[in-house]
């Protein structure tokens, strides 16, 4: 059985530090690499990054194993990896379903603001559906996942205000011209990585982690042995 997650709480900070750290090296290589216009192969400046190489989108299944073998190695393991595997899929589910069912919706779902508003409710209600699964992964990687993407809310903040020409600037076709920066800010840049890429980093991240619950327990673990003086 899933052991209560006290333990587990007072450990997030360890758990989550290096993670942290390297999405934040990460992130700056990434700015950096825009700036200087290297590889559009690895610095995508278009809207969304493009599927570049070097991102943070890429660690969040990484960094959910690591996690889920971590906290199974640690006595945190979930009551059933199956049952966490299960809703985790079903996160899974939800946002695909939810974001091919939104290319189907009406007006005013497809305009600027209810297609962002309809996105991060899908993204939203698909992180939450991962939780009953296993609820100690899912606050180290709500944990991780906001360490990670707070330092990108900053990056777009000053991208917006100075004008980078990088993905953390560009914005969608139907943007409303003449929008200021704060409005710009919080409808492209705040919410999307607080609500949206939360949202992704948790059903990536409890899928990945649940998939390596089960290896960790197929693995012996480790046992000290006591040295013969």
């Amino acid at each position: 059985m899933e052991p209560t997650d006290s333990p587990v709480r007072q450990r997030i900070g360890q758990f989550i530090l290096v993670p942290a750290v390297l999405s934040l090296a990460v992130t700056i290589l990434r700015l950096g690499g825009e700036l200087a216009h290297w590889s559009e192969r690895c610095f995508n400046t278009a809207v969304g990054g493009g599927g570049s190489l070097v991102g943070i989108t890429w660690l969040a299944p990484v960094f959910g194993a690591y996690f889920g073998w971590r906290l199974v190695r640690t006595g945190a393991a979930p009551r059933s990896a199956w049952r966490a595997i299960g809703f985790a899929a079903l996160g899974a589910t939800v946002l695909v379903g939810g974001s091919v069912l939104g290319r189907a919706l009406p007006p005013p779902f497809t305009g600027f603001y209810g297609r962002l508003l309809y996105i991060w409710a899908v993204f939203a209600l698909a992180g939450l559906a991962t939780l009953p699964g296993w609820p100690a992964l899912f606050k180290v990687q709500m944990a991780y996942a906001y360490a990670a993407r707070f330092p990108v809310v900053i990056v777009m903040f000053v991208a917006f205000r100075e004008g980078w020409a990088t993905h953390y600037s560009a914005v969608p076709r139907d943007t409303p011209p003449g929008m200021a920066l704060w409005p710009k800010f919080l409808w492209l840049g705040f919410f999307p990585q607080l609500i949206l890429w939360v949202g992704f980093t948790m059903v990536s991240g409890m899928l990945s982690g649940s998939i390596f619950a089960v290896l960790a327990r197929m693995v012996p673990a480790p046992r000290l042995r006591s040295r013969v003086h």
